[in-house]
């Protein structure tokens, strides 16, 4: 089991939503003069034909103190960021990943976001009912519970927002830790035990019944640091598959974080306009989404980029949280062709 913290959290992540809601140094704008250092190197790369690249493909001299101030924000600080400033308008599909991609790759290493190898995930509604079997949510129009990604960081780029719904609903896992230490301290021994969690058919031994091999913790507090790893779905669903399923406290420890992320005093809503890019850290971060309405028109659809980050210096992880996916610390998405019998 790993450590039981039983002192609050005193960091800059440790908001609630009337904190961050009156704190605006965590929105950064691009200026015009930025905008054309990136599609400087759009161009650049697209002239040399280049696919898959990394940040020294894509130079942005004048940007380096920028995205420096971005990791600090989101490792350090408020644990999330907003950037405005880019207009999506003027550029082609393909223009626009390359542009999100040489973004990110000045931020961390992509990973794989599911068994076929998507490095650019397109968060938008395919008619899936996400009720159903191994249906991820982000393919789906429903609404999206507190829940953190298996990598670093996650960002999305908003190409169109919804007609309707559709926000951004984040909040502070640090917060809500102190929240249960105050409030229901006996949970912590539950959620620092961890859970399986059901890997809904992406794992490395193609069972559809595959969880974690070892239980990851909710929170884990490490190298004076506190992370937080939760999807409440999947520990629920995880346990069952392995045989043992939570009930009585456990199980209202397990939704008790959920409830906290979505309460008013730690959720803090963003509504995405076209161009807006969110980061956040998965460690500090519980993040979620309202169910949303489309627009009749195919090309007018809501849309998001995501992309799964790995920091390059990223914060030090215990063994038994770091492994959640069964590829070993930080290890990614396990692709089709990796897969074994196991």
């Amino acid at each position: 089991m790993s450590e039981i913290l039983r002192e609050p959290i005193r960091e800059p992540g440790a908001w609630i939503s009337a904190e961050l809601a009156a704190d605006p140094s965590w929105i950064h704008r691009f200026s015009e003069s930025d905008i054309v250092e990136l599609d400087k190197a759009v161009d650049g790369v697209r002239d040399r034909g280049m696919g898959n690249f990394d940040r020294d493909d894509f130079p942005l001299p004048s940007l380096g103190s920028f995205f420096e101030n971005i990791i600090r924000e989101i490792e350090f600080g408020r644990g999330c960021v907003l950037i405005k400033g880019l207009d999506v308008t003027p550029y082609d599909p393909v223009t626009l990943e390359t542009l999100y991609w040489g973004i990110a790759a000045h931020l961390g290493n992509l990973m794989h976001q599911n068994a076929k190898g998507d490095l650019i995930g397109h968060v938008t509604d395919g008619g899936s009912d996400y009720g159903a079997d191994n249906v991820r949510g982000y393919t789906t129009s429903a609404e999206l519970r507190p829940h953190t990604d298996p990598t670093d960081v996650v960002a999305l780029l908003c190409k169109h927002p919804a007609k309707s719904g559709g926000e951004s609903c984040i909040a502070s896992s640090l917060a809500v830790y102190n929240e249960i230490l105050a409030t229901h301290p006996e949970y912590l021994e539950f959620l620092t035990n961890g859970f399986h969690f059901d890997l809904r058919g992406e794992g490395v031994t193609t069972d559809t019944n595959e969880t974690s091999f070892n239980r990851v913790p909710t929170f884990s507090y490490f190298d004076g640091l506190m992370s937080c790893r939760y999807n409440s779905r999947t520990m629920i669903d995880g346990m069952t598959k392995a045989g043992k399923p939570i009930s009585g406290t456990e199980l209202e420890a397990v939704r008790y974080v959920g409830e906290l992320a979505l309460s008013d005093k730690f959720r803090h809503d963003i509504k995405f306009e076209r161009g807006d890019i969110q980061i956040v850290n998965n460690y500090t971060i519980l993040h979620a989404r309202t169910e949303f309405e489309d627009y009749p028109e195919t090309e007018r659809k809501r849309d998001l980029l995501r992309l799964w980050l790995n920091l390059r210096d990223g914060r030090k992880l215990a063994p038994e949280f770091a492994d959640r996916l069964n590829t070993g610390p930080r290890g990614g998405v396990c692709l089709t062709d990796d897969r074994r019998p196991h």
